[in-house]
């Protein structure tokens, strides 16, 4: 598309004109379903009325079994009509949504850019999944976009994770800083998605703040982008919604001390307990079995934390193939740090399927992610699969545990490749 061509699109969606020819669109589309409805009803008022004409002149059981069809077929289309009218006007009422949330951050972009203080951007508080597959994306966007000098920006997350946003920003705070993890995990259970400032974000920023004496400050938080991306999670809109805001690209790994006392090859895992990973004795000793198939093939070296953040619970294994990371490496303020080292140097990643299954092929590592209840979201399994395809050749494959004996032949074979 040209210039002019693209200048013409961002006014029309700036000014709200294109969200009104939208709306125009989707009006004219119900109307003709509407007319091309009433004239099927009418078609069939018409033929009732002959049926009635007949009962009443012969009343035979044909034509009252044929008018009782024909009563069927009315309410079935007018609840079909029902259905059509209230998809049509809900679609409507989210693309003016959409339109309202895009010229609201388009405002609030052009705020941070009438000068130059400060941004703080987070604070992060939520899932390790969504940092990495919207929220990181996100901010890479909007600093390449409207091209926001990284000296600017100071990224306030929790567990080591300032690689994550790579060259974005020059300065890095972490909320285990300043909190406990039973402190921060007693001030998060009850509010994972951050749609707005919360208590705690504002308890978190006023402590960042303050210790880095940054006086009055920009906040870039994460409300923006979860009103951006809501029509997609509540699976009304496309992927495309998600990539019009978000820039992808891999972790870059880095040489961390934790590294030097692993093999030279292994595998990373971390199982745990969760929704879709019940603790069940059955769950148990799927992870017992994993790991040790793998363990007999080549070293497997475990990412298990001395502390929890979460209602999430870690699934210890042993064997003699498997190793563990010293928990002197494993602090809050760096365990994802840790983590995602070790994760990056690993010839695969195995455990459950969560946020810590997406750090993997990011860091450019497949990812072998394991469940027994369907109970999580597939349309961000989806997300995370068509981001993982474009970024290069790491996949992200989600297992049932019930169907690990199908694939452990073929995982040992392939396991004992790598090994060599």
């Amino acid at each position: 598309m040209n210039e002019p061509g693209r200048l013409s699109n961002l006014v029309a969606r700036l000014t709200g004109r294109w969200t009104l020819q939208r709306l125009a669109e989707v009006e004219e589309k119900v109307v003709k379903f509407g007319r091309a409805e009433r004239e099927e009803l009418a078609s069939q008022r018409q033929a009732i009325d002959r049926l009635a004409s007949s009962v009443a002149s012969r009343a035979s059981a044909a034509a009252v079994h044929e008018l009782q069809r024909r009563m069927e077929d009315l309410q079935q289309s007018f609840a079909h009509q029902d259905r059509a009218f209230a998809e049509a006007f809900e679609r409507a009422r989210v693309l003016d949504e959409q339109g309202t949330d895009d010229r609201r951050f388009a405002r609030r972009i052009g705020e941070l850019l009438r000068h130059d203080r400060p941004i703080v951007v987070g604070p992060w508080t939520g899932e390790v999944g969504f940092e990495l597959l919207y929220w990181v994306p996100f901010v890479r966007w909007v600093v390449n976009t409207y091209g926001l000098a990284p000296e600017r920006l100071l990224v306030v997350s929790r567990g080591g994770v300032k690689g994550w946003y790579g060259d974005l920003a020059t300065r890095y705070a972490d909320v285990f800083s300043y909190f406990t993890p039973d402190e921060f995990r007693a001030a998060t259970e009850d509010a994972k998605k951050q749609r707005l400032v919360g208590k705690f974000d504002t308890v978190v920023l006023k402590r960042v703040l303050e210790a880095h004496n940054l006086g009055r400050a920009d906040l870039l938080h994460p409300g923006m982008m979860y009103r951006l991306f809501m029509p997609f999670w509540r699976q009304i809109a496309s992927i495309s919604r998600v990539e019009q805001y978000a820039t992808y690209s891999r972790i870059e790994p880095i040489d961390d001390p934790v590294l030097r006392g692993l093999p030279d090859k292994y595998v990373a895992a971390r199982f745990y307990f969760s929704g879709c990973f019940p603790e069940t004795p059955a769950n148990r000793a799927h992870v017992e079995s994993i790991i040790g198939a793998i363990s007999r093939e080549v070293p497997v070296v475990l990412l298990n934390t001395p502390f929890a953040v979460d209602d999430h619970r870690d699934v210890s294994a042993t064997g003699g193939g498997v190793h563990t990371v010293d928990a002197a490496h494993m602090t809050p303020e760096r365990n994802l740090a840790v983590q995602t080292a070790v994760i990056a140097r690993a010839q695969a990643f195995v455990g459950t399927y969560g946020g810590y299954s997406y750090l993997a092929p990011f860091c450019g590592v497949p990812s072998l992610a394991f469940y027994s209840a369907q109970t999580y979201k597939v349309h961000h399994l989806h997300a995370a699969q068509h981001v993982f395809e474009r970024l290069g050749d790491a996949r992200l494959v989600p297992l049932d545990v019930a169907g690990f004996p199908l694939v452990r032949l073929a995982l040992s074979q392939t396991l004992a490749g790598t090994a060599r």
